[in-house]
């Protein structure tokens, strides 16, 4: 019924709002900062690797305990101290800019540091949902926010490239300031009350880490999803370091068509999220999770026979495919993890599984250009869609399988073992 929608559930809404300024903010930004480093601080390919690795670091340095820290606090607040503090420091930038004081150093620890910040914005704004809406409405909530996630990923960079050429890369940076500071504006209008964090136990927190981990790989299905989410996930990183030479090298691509590619790989993502809830209904909200991506992920072994010439489409149907079944997936299993997981471990539960699933991009970089080198672009894309396609099977092997619908109560925690 119309009145059961979340799009007239004013805090969501506003929520939802929040959300999509901060992605926007993030991917603009993302494009930002590599460009007035190699433009204005005139940046070493070295210097930019470090600049990089700084912007996703945060995930292997603070991922875990991010999760217990969120678990001990309350989430919208914490969410509001995110974007501040990435607000801040990003206007430090054009500031330092404007004062001739700028230098590389201090774009890598901003990078640094944001991330950081980033890190429990996401971690909290995932375990937060579940208290703001029902768990029966998370699939609706998600494909929402989810949605507003993919746009972003598709307009921000080209937002970030326009701006940098209208107003100069320092100033485009005051720009992404002001988006985060925008989002902190929607979250202060939320009314819904912040729930009061929940006693532990144990105040240390390498064992409430230990907990989170517990929980997460205790579950056979939540295993299944961070096997495959972490195997996806490497295999991508792995593409991304020889991608942009595959495509202008061996396929024969200039680079402005190698931009225009990537938008259009986004763009799959965007009609996955405007679908998802019709796909769900109809099939059933588990089985989301295994089948769609059994249908849609071994789409990933047509790029590498992609070719000048007419085969040039399958670099470009490949990826379209493979990303409008990630996204399906990825809604899905985040609204399968809220559902079942007790509040007190929402935080965690999201930490662990981001910990794992995010850490294993950075690996996969490093194996694909090294297989690059070793053993030709080509054959290193061969890999790579292998190794997509093959994730697949650590959810069709799981008791997923057997389910049609997320559970609509939390499971029971297993046990810790002392």
């Amino acid at each position: 019924m119309r009145r059961e929608s979340l799009y007239f559930h004013l805090d969501f809404r506003r929520l939802w709002a929040g959300e999509t300024v901060a992605e926007f903010g993030t991917f603009v930004g993302q494009t930002v900062l590599p460009i007035l480093a190699a433009t204005v601080l005139v940046a070493t390919p070295f210097q930019m690797g470090l600049l990089t690795a700084a912007e996703t670091a945060a995930f292997l340095l603070v991922g875990l305990p991010a999760g217990v820290w969120v678990d001990r606090m309350r989430r919208r607040r914490l969410m509001l101290r995110a974007d501040l503090i990435r607000a801040a420091l990003l206007l430090t930038v054009p500031i330092a800019w404007w004062a001739g004081w700028l230098t590389l150093t201090q774009l890598i620890v901003v990078a640094l540091v944001v991330g950081v910040a980033t890190v429990f914005f996401d971690i909290a704004y995932q375990s937060y949902l579940p208290s703001l809406v029902s768990r029966e409405r998370l699939l609706e909530g998600n494909s929402k926010l989810q949605a507003s996630q993919s746009v972003a990923q598709v307009v921000g960079p080209g937002i970030g490239g326009l701006l940098t050429q209208l107003a100069g890369a320092a100033n485009a940076v005051l720009v992404t300031g002001a988006g985060f500071l925008t989002s902190a504006f929607f979250l202060l209008r939320i009314r819904t009350p912040d729930p009061e964090p929940e006693p532990h136990d144990n105040p240390r927190i390498w064992p409430q880490i230990a907990e989170g981990l517990h929980f997460v790989f205790g579950n056979r299905n939540l295993r299944a999803i961070v096997c495959a989410t972490g195997s996806s996930n490497f295999a991508g990183g792995a593409l991304t370091a020889v991608q942009v030479l595959f495509l202008i090298r061996d396929v024969g691509l200039p680079p402005a068509a190698v931009g225009i590619m990537f938008t259009a790989y986004g763009a799959g993502g965007v009609l996955a999220a405007l679908t998802s809830s019709t796909i769900t209904r109809r099939i059933g909200q588990a089985r989301s999770i295994w089948f769609v991506p059994m249908l849609t992920w071994p789409a990933a072994l047509l790029v590498p026979f992609a070719a000048p010439g007419w085969r040039v489409g399958l670099a470009v149907a490949g990826p379209i495919i493979y990303s409008f079944g990630g996204i399906v997936y990825n809604i899905a299993q985040v609204s399968y993890r809220q559902a079942i997981c007790p509040d007190k471990l929402l935080g965690r539960m999201n930490a662990s599984v981001r910990f794992v699933v995010w850490g294993t991009i950075p690996l996969g970089g490093l194996a694909g250009g090294a297989l690059g080198e070793w053993i030709g672009l080509r054959e290193t894309v061969w890999v790579t869609a292998v190794l997509s396609s093959l994730a697949v099977l650590w959810l069709v092997c799981s008791p997923l399988r057997h389910l049609r619908d997320i559970p609509a109560t939390p499971e029971a925690e297993p046990a810790t073992p002392r």
